[in-house]
């Protein structure tokens, strides 16, 4: 068995869900999201772009049902022990298969929560899912219960955050080394996430974005390379991954002289990012921070170049995204928590001038000022 936990730790994890499920009146929960399973059992596969659910009782009963091909998966990753396998057949329907699991569960007519909101859980399986409990039990969205749980992180997993943390700086390290004029942006996207895989990081949950010349203001990944001119931008957004809990750090670099507005720009987002690290502890809120971000950004008469959010909450994730539900945007009322760890992201894209600055990097917060993950400083980084 391939376990990254204890078995102690999964069964705090285990309690903390059955409370709060009790506290919502909640009989049992279909879990659809990757994340709640590989947090609650540990189990750890690729298989949820097909159908299956981890089914939790209040009671901690738990079953799986998946498919053959994540059998053994769930076997050797997982504390698991009830897993069920519905049949891949032409025209099957295995919320059929759920359904009579539920009536060995004895949760006809139970109050059942559902993880709606997740990437694994297509409008398809919603669809097939809610005809199949309509007349069965009483079924309520549970989407976040999960996720607000793992906002939170315990003493091991801060560990695994941390040395995600140590693998993105790795990556940065790697990077500098390369940049300069006619370097390949292949080459640079490789020693990074060489860098990772040879410290035993994992893949991301999503792409690193990778981008020079005006494709350095886009902020997502997209196909194709060029090679640095003497004079160009390099944007770069990547993660430290590591037992899938990630850490995001986020630069530009100015490859030959930088410009008045990179300068400009630049001292924009250490300004802003200094500004949010006296907010991003306890007795302030996720929509506090993004406040501090869209006033400072917008007094500098950069309203039209920022972004609607300045972060999120990073963990264990799986594709296509290691953003968490929890964001730094407007009117967020969700509370900040001590061992909660947050990527905070300054991203100027000024396409007037084709300037692109950027600055982000993972915090640990506590009870006071938070702790930043990274050895890196926030120096302007030129090449």
């Amino acid at each position: 068995m391939a376990l990254h936990f204890e078995k102690p730790e999964f069964a705090t994890r285990l309690a903390r869900l059955t409370d709060k499920m009790r506290e919502e009146k909640l009989d049992a929960i279909l879990l659809f999201a990757q994340e709640s399973m590989y947090w609650l059992t540990g189990y750890d596969t690729f298989g949820y772009c097909f159908f299956q659910t981890l089914v939790v009782k209040a009671d901690g009963t738990m079953a799986l049902i998946t498919r053959s091909a994540d059998l053994r998966q769930a076997k050797q990753t997982s504390i698991l022990d009830n897993i069920q396998v519905w049949v891949d057949r032409v025209n099957a329907d295995p919320t059929l298969d759920l359904k009579n699991l539920l009536v060995e569960m004895d949760l006809l007519g139970a109050r059942i929560g559902v993880e709606y909101d997740t990437h694994g859980m297509t409008g398809r399986v919603a669809r097939l899912l809610d005809a199949q409990l309509m007349a069965f039990a009483q079924v309520v969205d549970a989407s976040y219960l999960v996720s607000r749980l793992r906002l939170i992180k315990s003493p091991a997993e801060i560990v695994y955050v941390e040395r995600a943390a140590a693998l993105a700086d790795d990556a940065l390290d790697a990077a500098i080394a390369l940049t300069k004029p006619g370097a390949d942006e292949a080459d640079i996207l490789a020693a990074m996430q060489g860098a990772v895989f040879a410290g035993g990081g994992d893949y991301p949950a999503n792409e690193f974005i990778i981008g020079s010349a005006e494709d350095a203001l886009l902020c997502r990944y997209k196909a194709g390379r060029r090679k640095l001119d003497t004079n160009d931008q390099l944007t770069l957004e990547w993660a430290g991954a590591f037992a899938h809990y990630h850490a995001g750090m986020m630069r530009t670099i100015v490859i030959g002289e930088p410009t008045y507005r990179h300068r400009e720009l630049y001292n924009a987002c250490l300004e802003t990012i200094r500004a949010i690290e006296t907010v991003l502890k306890p007795g302030y809120s996720f929509g506090d921070v993004f406040d501090m971000h869209a006033r400072i950004m917008d007094e500098r008469g950069l309203a039209r170049h920022r972004l609607n959010a300045c972060g999120y909450s990073l963990g264990a994730r799986f594709s296509p995204s290691w953003m968490e539900h929890q964001m730094f945007h407007v009117g967020n009322p969700q509370l900040i928590e001590p061992d909660m760890s947050l990527f905070v992201h300054m991203i100027i894209m000024d396409s007037d001038t084709g300037t692109a600055m950027t600055l982000g990097q993972t915090y640990l917060t506590t009870g006071d000022a938070p702790r930043a993950l990274s050895r890196h400083s926030l120096d302007f980084i030129s090449a």
